[in-house]
């Protein structure tokens, strides 16, 4: 009874601060906050007043409202490419600056297309803003990138930005925090200010944005992997979905939350660093923790610090081809697959040089692996088609998990899918937040009748 007296009393304490503090501090209306924003500074401020220890943003938010043509004033120039006529999947936007002992900006961008197939490479567009006033490695950076991406510029995948200095805040007299030298301040403080207008450029182009940095490299299939995560988040909540535990490596977003953040990074742009800032940004919003994916997606390549030595970053949940051989739990197995007669379904999953053969398949058709007992997958192999001659490949399928099995005992009640088969096979690891589900079932789906029978080597599970 007197928790729940309290939680009455704080509720009660909370709202009556905010309408207090919206009737004694007008907001100027000519402000590029939205009604909704406004209510969150007053919200937070009713916070601040119960929770005193609280960091206190008031007085910037304030500081701000003289700085609301800020956003008007932004010019960024495109250097290379054009923006997609239709709206894409995806952004993936980079920003990049000059750094001591040479950029990794191509590499990543190798990186980048590499991990991604062709068919993968139609849902999403790469913005990479050259953030550096060097009139020499900008140009040079045009010059190697122009020339090392041709073809995905001109298939519309690659744009190039710059943002020239006048649209910037100036860095002069900037508020010393955490004890930091100036250089160090000055330096977070334009690199704010460089990511608030790779997004703002990002906006409209795709349904989501996905940070990463310029000296990264990605895992195989990383855009799958991300696509199916955000179908399967589609009707929860969430502010940033996590892809890498490091700084502002591997961050999604809905692109229609990026002008609330654009606005955000300019507002606290002399505050902390923007991994630090980030997590303020969740506070003031939906999402209370981060939503962390494991493994992750993107590995540093390394990092330079201002003195310019080097330093290792690593990100320990980043996972190279694994090498170990597969588990196969126990498990049965289950097909709508029309069997030839000497052919025997458990090869489909044994770990032995045996194949399943179906004389036939049609759309609809599966091959369903249940387990005995659900197991944290951490990768899938599925490998169809003869190895020797070539042939028999199930060119048109995917492979979907199943985590629940509360009402089937041949099947899962829903899946999941992890991936569509390239060549007639997958690959891939199996991303999940830190109490991730336990997968029950792996089916094999054919998705367009083949012209013939299909072999299906192995389907192969690695376990933690």
């Amino acid at each position: 009874m007197k928790d729940f007296l309290w939680i009455f009393i704080t509720a009660t304490v909370m709202m009556f601060s905010i309408l207090f503090f919206i009737r004694e501090n007008p907001f100027d209306t000519t402000s590029f906050l939205s009604f909704e924003e406004r209510e969150m500074v007053a919200w937070q401020r009713a916070r601040m007043q119960i929770h005193p220890g609280r960091t206190n943003h008031l007085e910037t938010f304030k500081n701000m409202q003289k700085n609301s043509e800020l956003l008007k004033n932004i010019n960024s120039h495109i250097l290379i490419g054009a923006p997609p006529m239709k709206k894409k999947l995806l952004t993936i936007g980079i920003s990049s600056v000059q750094h001591p002992h040479g950029s990794s900006l191509l590499d990543t961008l190798q990186s980048l297309f590499f991990a991604s197939s062709s068919s993968e490479r139609k849902h999403f567009i790469v913005v990479v803003h050259l953030a550096d006033p060097d009139s020499k490695w900008l140009g040079q950076m045009i010059s190697n990138i122009s020339t090392s991406f041709k073809l995905y510029i001109q298939a519309g995948q690659l744009v190039v930005i710059n943002t020239p200095l006048t649209s910037y805040l100036l860095l002069n007299n900037l508020k010393k925090n955490f004890n930091d030298i100036p250089a160090h301040v000055a330096f977070y403080s334009k690199q704010k200010m460089d990511y608030a207008f790779l997004m703002n450029f990002a906006t409209n182009h795709s349904d989501y944005f996905l940070m990463i940095a310029d000296d990264v490299k990605c895992a195989p299939g990383f855009v799958t992997q991300i696509a199916t995560i955000v179908s399967a988040w589609e009707n929860r909540l969430w502010m940033t979905l996590n892809f890498s535990q490091l700084g502002f490596i591997g961050k999604l977003f809905h692109t229609r939350d990026l002008p609330r953040l654009v606005q955000f990074l300019l507002l606290f742009c002399q505050e902390m660093p923007c991994d630090y800032l980030l997590s303020n940004f969740y506070d003031l919003l939906i999402q209370q923790t981060p939503i962390q994916f494991f493994p992750s997606l993107f590995q540093p390549m390394g990092n330079y610090s201002f003195e310019g030595k080097f330093k290792s970053l690593k990100d320990k949940e980043f996972e190279e081809n694994d090498p170990s051989s597969p588990s196969n739990p126990a498990a049965s197995i289950y097909t709508s697959l029309k069997v030839a007669n000497t052919s025997v379904l458990v090869n489909a999953y044994s770990l032995d040089k045996n194949f399943f053969y179906a004389k036939s398949a049609e759309a609809g058709n599966h091959l369903t692996v249940v387990l005995d007992v659900p197991a944290r997958v951490s990768r899938v192999q599925v490998l169809t088609g003869s190895h020797l001659k070539g042939n028999n490949h199930l060119e048109e399928g995917q492979v979907e998990l199943g985590y629940d099995a509360t009402n089937r005992v041949h099947d899962c009640d829903d899946y999941i899918l992890l991936g569509l088969l390239e060549n007639g096979t997958l690959n891939k690891q199996v991303l999940s937040t830190a109490s991730g589900k336990k997968v029950k079932c792996v089916r094999l789906l054919v998705i367009a009748t083949p012209p013939s029978g299909i072999i299906v080597r192995h389907i192969n599970l690695w376990t933690k």
